[in-house]
């Protein structure tokens, strides 16, 4: 398998997609479609929130019908949630406009929006943007822009494999700044692929990169109403159909996980205000799952991510942090390690240099490892710094 430089949603065979301002943002794209050459099989996960919006529905329905999607169209600015009856047949109506455009089946239209939550679709502009809206196999950047919302900049990614002998790509694009947390977020993400596989095995594939990737990722600890990944694929590669007894089925999912990391990792170095990407490594922990619990605690820290915003090595955050985690932890057995610097051991602090490990954080990514020495448990989390501009995006996010 290999990365695609440049590669976007669109490098799979068989995908056009397109953006445009439609007057939901100011003079910013604000609606999106993306569109397969044939219909689809599908996977989808979305937000745990009790608050579904309207879209989330509206998609769950049309994916229920044949297990099948063709297109997806999205807005931004305004993310159609907590909106009711008219919420939801606005989101029917979208799903209608894209379907009687193209010609295809309403069930094969998902619909998906993200923005400020409670406040009706201004129907004329998403009118406009049903109508206008233009597809290209070139329209990849303009998809991407027009999904946005206080983000700073597009996020894509794009990997090949081989599959019984013929190349297989992957490709992927994402939105998201703030109210990321654990068990989804504010985040969209649209994964496309020309691989054959059904929807069965493909749901699986994507279920199982998820729990690595966007749910291991947090900016502020929110999650909200209109989270979704989305994963389409078109078998537009003639190979043997793909599921858990295919001889390249680990090779596939290796690579679906490996978007979705990289989504991930986008997503959370561009959180709200942020000036660096925090990993944190856990490796030694009785179980994966403590290993995952424990990195996404400490990454989730408020205090952490303040230390690493003002280059602080301050390891009684993390220790703070690792503490009240659910996972199985031996206090006298722990080490920690900052941008490759032992700071903690057997219960104890170590002598290191702070001007070293100042300087090393004031790198765009830090990195913190912890060695828990109880089992073979490992895992990964990704986060950003918490700074002033957090605070004041969100102070005035609505005005």
């Amino acid at each position: 398998m290999k990365k695609v430089d440049g590669g976007t949603v669109l490098s799979p065979a068989g995908y056009q997609s397109g953006g445009m301002h439609s007057g939901l943002r100011y003079r910013k794209k604000d609606f999106g479609l993306l569109m397969s050459d044939t219909p689809a099989s599908v996977a989808a996960v979305y937000t745990q929130s009790h608050f579904q919006a309207p879209p989330l529905k509206v998609t769950q329905d049309s994916i229920g019908e044949e297990q099948k999607i063709q297109s997806v169209v999205i807005n931004s600015a305004v993310a159609n949630a907590c909106t009711g009856q008219e919420g939801l047949d606005n989101a029917y109506k979208m799903r209608k406009m894209i379907a009687e455009r193209f010609q295809i089946p309403e069930n094969y239209v998902a619909v998906a929006s993200t923005g400020v939550i409670g406040e009706q679709l201004p129907m004329d502009k998403i009118t406009h943007g049903c109508e206008n809206v233009e597809l290209s196999y070139e329209g990849a950047s303009d998809f991407q822009k027009a999904i946005l919302t206080t983000d700073t900049c597009e996020k894509s990614t794009c990997y090949q494999v081989e599959i019984d002998g013929q190349i297989v790509t992957i490709g992927g694009a994402a939105k998201g700044s703030g109210m990321i947390h654990p068990n989804m977020a504010t985040m969209l993400g649209f994964i496309t692929t020309d691989a054959t596989i059904d929807s069965q095995p493909l749901q699986k594939a994507l279920s199982q990169s998820i729990d690595r990737s966007f749910n291991q990722i947090t900016v502020d600890g929110e999650t909200s109403t209109n989270d979704m990944v989305l994963t389409l694929a078109n078998g537009q590669v003639n190979h043997q159909p793909l599921d858990e007894h295919h001889p390249d089925w680990e090779a596939f999912q290796f690579t679906l996980q490996l978007v979705c990391e990289d989504l991930a990792k986008q997503i959370a170095r561009d959180g709200e205000g942020a000036t660096k990407l925090i990993e944190v490594n856990v490796t030694g922990a009785d179980t994966n799952e403590d290993a995952r619990i424990i990195a996404k605690k400490v990454v989730g820290s408020s205090l952490v991510k303040t230390a690493v915003y003002g280059q602080d090595a301050n390891w009684g955050r993390i220790v703070g942090a690792i503490g009240h985690s659910d996972a199985k932890v031996d206090p006298n057995g722990c080490d920690i390690y900052i941008a490759d610097q032992l700071v903690f051991s057997g219960g104890t602090p170590c002598q290191f240099s702070e001007e070293q490990a100042t300087e090393d954080m004031c790198n765009e990514k830090v990195v913190i490892e912890i060695h828990l020495h109880e089992g073979e448990g490992k895992g990964t989390a990704w986060g950003c710094d918490l700074t002033y501009d957090y605070v004041k995006i969100n102070a005035s996010y609505r005005t």
